[in-house]
């Protein structure tokens, strides 16, 4: 447990500090997107290629991640009943209250909290790729077509679907987690002269990622009055209770042993990805509601993943 605690005050101590970075104007306005573009297209990637290309294929492929995306997608469907019947929400709404409720952070802080919780930044990795390859093209072929007809792209919601996997096969952290993926699985050792460079970018990724965070969240102001709060609310209470919960069930039923059934719950009570807001930004649905429900979800989740690792971690 102190090893929880100390990997807690490492990630909030570089939150803090970039938050106050921002409020000493060190760091102004859109100037915070520089650190997290090149943590997202320089460090990150070096970070996944090294920690995958020399892990064990049974983390790869442990049925962590199997566990962890049916719960995600049961998650989703227990706000899409919620919504249909409580808050009668529009589809896009709907889809995207879902995709909250289930789409887990497994980059921004899902690699921190492996790194300094779990242990391993290899359990989050695989998840990264389900959900950008599986997860986000379907969310986005709805969205697409939720479109009016003046505001549609002309090419439906299958060509939608098709743009993003392109997108997704450009996306340098998904060929990085690719290419290490398949280093690992071929059993092949990459040179020195390669990993060398990428271990040291690797290794500033965590903390330009904290950083970045930390600085945006100077002037931040969730549940509004005027807003949507009641879809926020049970969003965040099916991300952060029910999720966890149904997959330390599920890990329990299938008889995990005790250290993956941490793993997998820890993963589950992650926040809300910041990509959900980026796709209701994108088609202009919903974007109070996901930007609040990231919001609220980010925060809520520390003491959640706290009482997980008190009551699981061995």
């Amino acid at each position: 447990m102190l090893g929880v605690l100390h990997g807690f005050a490492v990630i909030l101590g570089i939150i803090g500090a970039g938050y106050l970075a921002a409020v000493a104007g060190v760091v102004k306005g859109a100037e915070r997107r520089v650190l997290n573009n090149v943590a997202f297209y320089v460090a990150l990637p070096a970070l996944l290629f090294s920690v995958l290309q020399s892990s064990e294929p049974g983390v790869l492929l442990s049925p962590v991640i199997l566990l962890t995306s049916a719960a995600a997608v049961t998650a989703a469907a227990l706000y899409t009943v919620a919504s249909r019947l409580w808050f009668r929400g529009d589809l896009s709404s709907t889809v995207l209250g879902a995709t909250s409720s289930g789409y887990v952070n497994s980059n921004n802080l899902g690699l921190p909290v492996a790194i300094y919780i779990l242990g391993d930044a290899a359990y989050v990795a695989p998840l990264l790729l389900v959900q950008i390859v599986i997860y986000a093209p379907v969310v986005l072929t709805i969205l697409e077509s939720t479109r009016r007809p003046g505001r549609a792209s002309g090419h439906g919601p299958w060509r939608a679907a098709l743009r993003s996997l392109g997108r997704t096969a450009k996306n340098p952290v998904i060929v990085a987690s690719v290419l290490g993926f398949g280093f690992a699985m071929l059993d092949l050792d990459a040179p020195e002269i390669l990993l060398g460079p990428l271990e040291m970018l690797g290794a500033a990724s965590v903390p330009m990622v904290l950083l970045s965070f930390g600085m945006s969240l100077r002037g931040q102001r969730v549940l509004q009055p005027g807003t949507e709060r009641a879809p926020v609310l049970v969003a965040t209470a099916i991300k952060l209770l029910v999720m966890p919960a149904l997959t330390w069930a599920l890990c329990v039923a299938v008889g995990l042993e005790a250290h993956e059934t941490f793993v997998a719950t820890t993963i589950a009570a992650l926040p809300t990805a910041q990509n959900v807001y980026t796709y209701a930004a994108t088609y202009r649905r919903a974007e109070t509601q996901v930007r609040d429900t990231v919001f609220v979800t980010t925060f809520a989740s520390l003491p959640v993943i706290a009482v997980v690792a008190w009551l699981l971690a061995a």
